[in-house]
């Protein structure tokens, strides 16, 4: 007998030769076409990102072309601006720090603008000497998993909308809520208290500089992993931070403690904000990473000598990880202030940091925030980020701007958000004030008579 297309059925011909060459015959396709045609996207990089090899599949989802990518994009070049954040103070760290990664969650730009979800598993090569040379990235697409999930809430918030209650089992729920939002109210009076002793509770006087904070707490439930300060060091000097811890809860408060002291320490002992920053990674990698408990923070630190006589002030900034401060100009302008390089503080023992350095002149502010701004969900089904050019382009319409006016109109901003706003969120601004203009001398009017 044979089967269906005159395959030879193995069973009962006793020809094992016969049958391999038979199924064999069905395996047209070389490696490089089930490469490219894959179910799945495939593409390697460089360790800096670039990409060196890119299956036609993914190259189809994205609507990309070959020519444009291979060497001349990197892997964050294909994210969304929320994927890039990802994957800059997550997913790049502990693939690092791990060798590989499984079934991450991220989002992909497409060329006709539209946002692709996906599940990205990589994995790292490595030489002959044990040297990282490439990685190895799976993409699956996860649309149709997040359409699924989506409709999966949808109906059981139906269903609980719908469920009607007993009226005993009403009586009792209803006292078992009061009782519970008594205990609420008293955890989170508890917790604000905790809360406010691991962030100052005003700002110090700052001669020749315009200063104003704000501090937003995602849940009243749960302890927040923001931090801020500002104090004197040496000198006509300032030095200042602005940062996020991992996790939420008492762990998280541990870890704010534990930075805002050894921070302050370090920097009255060597007023450099690149030193500070690279005493706290010591610290948090000998305390949690090397007892293999990672716990780790991203956090922008600043020195700022204010001028003179209303003149310019000058800010050096080192960052570990953390979203670029933002600078409104006196004539306009909102621009950022790049500290590239930076790497997540805690996670490596001698992780790098990023540096930067600019001069306020009279009427220029800068601001340090933390990421629950730019990750703040927004749109008709909350699935956009808010985003580093939205905020920009924000800023931009109130520049120029004195410190608590900016403070004002962001804190404005996410109040808008609504439950968009899902993560704690601090700001800082810092600026140099802007020198009174001049009354107009014009011939003077007499007085009636």
């Amino acid at each position: 007998m044979s089967r269906t297309g005159g395959v030879p059925d193995p069973a009962g011909t006793g020809d094992e030769a016969s049958t391999d060459a038979a199924f064999t015959a069905l395996l047209e396709d070389s490696s490089e076409d089930l490469y490219e045609s894959a179910p799945c996207g495939y593409l390697s990089t460089m360790m800096d990102g670039t990409i060196a090899k890119i299956n036609a599949t993914l190259l189809d989802w994205l609507g990309l072309e070959r020519r444009a990518v291979v060497g001349r994009m990197r892997f964050t070049d294909l994210l969304t601006v929320g994927g890039k954040l990802y994957h800059e103070t997550h997913f790049a760290p502990l693939l690092r720090m791990q060798g590989e990664l499984r079934g991450i969650a991220l989002e992909m730009k497409r060329q006709d603008g539209g946002r692709l979800p996906v599940l990205v598993s990589a994995v790292m090569k490595h030489g002959s000497g044990g040297e990282p040379l490439l990685i190895r990235t799976t993409v699956f697409d996860a649309s149709d998993r997040r359409a699924y999930e989506e409709e999966l809430l949808r109906r059981r918030q139906e269903a609980e909308r719908s469920r009607a209650e007993a009226e005993r089992a009403r009586a009792e729920a209803d006292e078992a809520r009061r009782q519970a939002e008594a205990d609420r109210a008293r955890l989170a009076d508890a917790l604000a208290v905790l809360q406010r002793s691991l962030v100052p509770d005003s700002l110090p006087a700052v001669p020749g500089l315009e200063t104003a904070v704000y501090y937003h707490t995602a849940s009243p439930d749960q302890l927040g992993g923001d931090f801020y300060d500002l104090f004197p060091v040496a000198g006509d000097r300032w030095a200042f931070f602005l940062g996020d811890v991992c996790g939420k809860g008492p762990e998280a408060a541990s870890l704010t403690s534990l930075t805002r002291y050894t921070l302050r320490a370090a920097a009255h002992h060597d007023p450099d904000p690149a030193a500070a920053l690279a005493t706290l990674n010591a610290v948090l990698h000998e305390r949690y990473t090397a007892g293999g408990n990672p716990r780790y923070c991203t956090c922008i630190c600043g020195i700022v000598e204010p001028g003179r006589d209303q003149g310019p002030a000058t800010v050096r900034l080192a960052s570990g990880g953390h979203p670029p401060a933002l600078v409104l100009r006196a004539d306009g302008r909102a621009e950022f202030l790049p500290t590239p390089g930076g790497m997540l503080v805690g996670v490596l023992p001698d992780a790098p940091i990023g540096t930067a350095e600019t001069v306020l002149a009279p009427g220029d502010t800068i601001v340090l925030y933390t990421d629950g701004l730019t990750e703040a969900r927004t749109g008709p089904g909350r699935d956009d980020l808010f985003g580093e050019d939205a905020l920009r382009a924000f800023t931009a319409g109130h520049a120029p701007a004195a410190p608590h006016e900016v403070i004002t109109a962001l804190t404005g901003l996410l109040n808008r958000f609504g439950d968009g706003l899902g993560d704690d969120t601090a700001l800082l601004a810092l600026g140099a004030p802007a020198i009174p203009s001049r009354p107009h001398l014009g011939t003077a009017t007499p007085p009636p008579s």
